[in-house]
């Protein structure tokens, strides 16, 4: 594949990136071993989960997605060297663990660096922002993580655009060091937000975008036909705020294409964030090896003016 440095950092990854959320929650150990061994052998190396991966499931506590990695990284044949490791914190993880306050910040990295079984996370987001820590307290604490051989480059999740730009401005006077990526929500169903708020300072920035729900929790699959095909679904919820008549003429947007191209819609729709300049790697998740693979094509798949101009149109 193709390799994209991430950022202004060292890192360099391929246009497609794992999401760690299913593991542990709707993938099991074995399968999400075959699931990380099918994804670095096709050529992918950036995998992103997060401590609280999967606290929301029955059952779960957080820590079971980086747990999982730890015991597959823990098998050896070069898995370490590889990968390109991300993960996250800030979210919760109990009462009174959660923030990025400087001894959490510390406290937090240990506990992903044990579930995880390796010395260095390459890439450490703040999950979430903390509006009661100040930013330089929390750059200071990731500087020391970096100093420590601990953390390779930092990132962000869900900041506003305003807190990102002010975290880059505090980052540059303070001669701390600043957010390399930035993790936002961005699909075809969801565009203003990233389109207006976020691109122009990233590309002002040259930071590294890397989307979460980049397939909208798997409406852009084309799998469903109607909300009926929600039900019994893990994120039916999730799923039904889609379910408008812009998000339905999104769908066939991305069927006729996919027809037409020999594609799927899954590939379609990875492949229109692909050819957006501003995007380093979409995050997309799989629970079985077969799409893990339909999701690997959208790096070979080029769409034309026209593809990209019927896209936009449906989702304008």
């Amino acid at each position: 594949m193709e390799m994209r440095t991430l950022g202004r950092s060292a890192l360099e990854i391929a246009p497609l990136a794992f999401g760690g959320n299913v593991f542990g929650w709707t993938a099991d150990e074995k399968t999400s071993f075959a699931l990380l061994d099918a994804f670095v052998d096709a050529g992918g190396n950036l995998v992103d989960t997060a401590d609280n991966y999967s606290h929301w499931a029955p059952g779960n506590a957080g820590g079971e997605s980086e747990t999982i990695i730890g015991r597959w990284l823990a098998q050896g044949g070069a898995r370490r060297a590889r990968i390109v490791l991300a993960s996250k914190l800030g979210k919760p993880m109990g009462p009174g663990l959660q923030g990025l306050a400087p001894d959490y910040v510390r406290k937090a990295v240990e506990a992903s660096l044990r579930r995880l079984q390796t010395d260095c996370i390459d890439l450490y987001q703040a999950h979430a922002d903390d509006a009661h820590t100040p930013l330089a307290d929390t750059l200071g604490a990731f500087q020391r993580l970096i100093e420590q051989g601990k953390v390779r480059a930092i990132g962000a999740s869900n900041y506003s655009g305003a807190r990102f730009a002010e975290a880059l401005r505090v980052a540059r006077e303070h001669g701390l060091p600043r957010y390399e990526t930035l993790q936002p929500e961005y699909s075809l169903c969801e565009r203003t937000a990233y389109e207006r708020e976020y691109e122009p300072l990233v590309l002002k920035e040259q930071v590294g975008v890397i989307p979460f729900f980049a397939l909208a929790s798997g409406f852009l699959t084309g799998k469903y036909r109607s909300a009926a095909d929600f039900a019994g679904r893990p994120r039916a919820m999730m799923l039904e705020r889609y379910a408008t008549p812009r998000g339905w003429r999104i769908v066939e947007a991305l069927r006729d294409i996919a027809a037409r191209l020999r594609a799927t819609p899954t590939q379609v729709a990875l492949a229109w964030q692909l050819a957006r300049p501003s995007i380093s790697a979409p995050i997309a998740s799989a629970t079985s090896v077969e799409q893990l693979r339909d999701l690997l094509g959208a790096a070979r798949l080029a769409l034309s003016p026209d593809d990209l101009a019927q896209l936009d149109k449906a989702s304008a």
